[in-house]
This record gives C-alpha cells, structure tokens and sequence, in this order.
C-alpha cells in the first residue's frame, strides 16, 4: 500500500516537473539561442558588411 502511494506521488512530481520543463523553461532557452544567434550574425554583418558582390 505504502509503495502505491509513493509511486503515485512521485508519477504526480514528474508530470509536473515535465510540464515546467516543457511549458517554461525550453521555450526560454530556444528563444535565448534564436535571438543569440541573431545578434551574433547582425555583430558579425556590423564587421564585415553585407554578404554578396558591393
């Protein structure tokens, strides 16, 4: 009996653990790595000008 509750309590903090992780915290992180790599290519474009024949 004391086995089931725990496992039950412990699929509960996972599933929510899980949702936090997916919910919050990755779109964070995969906005952060876009707008990162954007200011990189703008930094990068700011030094060495425009691609392509001037």
């Amino acid at each position: 009996m004391r086995s089931e509750i725990s496992e039950t309590g412990q699929k509960k903090r996972e599933a929510l653990t899980f949702l936090i992780l997916a919910v919050l915290i990755w779109p964070f992180i995969a906005v952060g790595v876009v707008a990162g790599w954007g200011f990189l290519v703008w930094m990068y474009y700011l030094f060495t000008g425009p691609p392509g024949p001037v």
